[in-house]
């Protein structure tokens, strides 16, 4: 996380710097919207409701103290300084990085949902300026703060899985790249080790049609993952219990050609043994159908 924290920094400290003032379409977007949030008293980042905040000094002045806040690590506070930057100032030159470096010091703050909100408003109102994979990296880091071991809600990682790979897509090149593949595959697993988790659960209390429905999941969607083995053998086992003997050949044959020397594989090939069967792709199998050829993925 420390390495991760250096690297927001350098971007944090040129948004201190100067950016072109904003064009004439935004600037009045951003208006319209501050003007209809100071009629409610919502705020423009949290989503909920807040007084309406009124400071008269300029915009860098607003702006300097915000960065004195973040400099004294009162992070918390320096989030609704720059907040106010763009309440009182919303067409100023200074109002574009203050909604990103109130989404900034929001995460650094510990403040997940208030970070993703006003992260989430830079991009709908600056999409693909020099920043934006700044506000999509906090936007996953949120997400990814929050998620849980694999026996819990996977919510958040589902949410943090997503913003990542939005990040991927949209900026290949950005510098946070790296960091967000290597948490992909992290999320991934975490997934699939979490729909493993209830797979199995159901297996021993032979709800074998649900195990089956998680066991799929992580094939399908989770192919690249240290969890696909073990799902290939569970569903050998699944089919076995139901008699579907087509389907756990395939698991079989599959896992076969995969993994020849792993343990599930043994595991599999015995349990087909014992009823006299051998692992064997059938074309009209699902699994077939997600693992053309030699069982690679589709």
């Amino acid at each position: 996380m420390t390495g991760w924290v250096e690297r927001q920094r350098a971007p944090a400290r040129a948004l201190r710097r100067g950016l072109p003032a904003l064009p004439a379409r935004i600037a009045c977007l951003v208006l319209s919207a501050s003007l209809l949030a100071g009629c409610g008293s919502f705020s423009l980042f949290g989503g909920g409701k807040t007084e309406t905040v009124e400071n008269n000094d300029p915009p860098d002045v607003i702006y300097g103290k915000a960065e004195k806040l973040v400099d004294k690590g009162k992070f918390g506070d320096a989030a609704r300084a720059y907040e106010e930057v763009d309440i009182n100032h919303p067409y100023s030159q200074e109002a574009r990085r203050a909604i990103l470096m109130a989404s900034y010091a929001y995460y650094k703050a510990g403040k997940y949902d208030d970070a993703i909100s006003s992260a989430d408003r830079y991009l709908t109102l600056h999409p693909g300026t020099q920043e934006s994979d700044l506000a999509q990296n906090i936007i996953g880091m949120s997400y990814y703060d929050r998620v849980l071991d694999p026996k819990r809600d996977q919510t958040n990682a589902r949410k943090a899985l997503v913003a990542y790979d939005t990040l991927l897509q949209r900026y290949p090149d950005s510098r946070y790249a790296v960091d967000a593949r290597n948490r992909t595959r992290v999320l991934r697993d975490l997934l699939a080790a979490s729909e493993m988790t209830v797979g199995r659960w159901y297996l021993r209390h032979s709800n074998y049609l649900a195990a089956i429905n998680r066991f799929r999941t992580v094939v399908t969607d989770y192919q690249t993952t240290e969890q696909v083995e073990e799902a290939l053998m569970r569903l050998t086992e699944a089919y076995m219990a139901l008699g579907i003997v087509n389907e756990a050949q395939t698991a079989a044959a599959v896992l076969g050609h995969n993994f020849p020397d792993g343990k599930w594989y043994s595991h599999a090939y015995g349990l087909l043994g014992k009823s006299g069967l051998q692992p064997q792709e059938h074309e009209g199998s699902w699994i077939t159908q997600t693992w053309k050829g030699n069982g690679k993925p589709a």
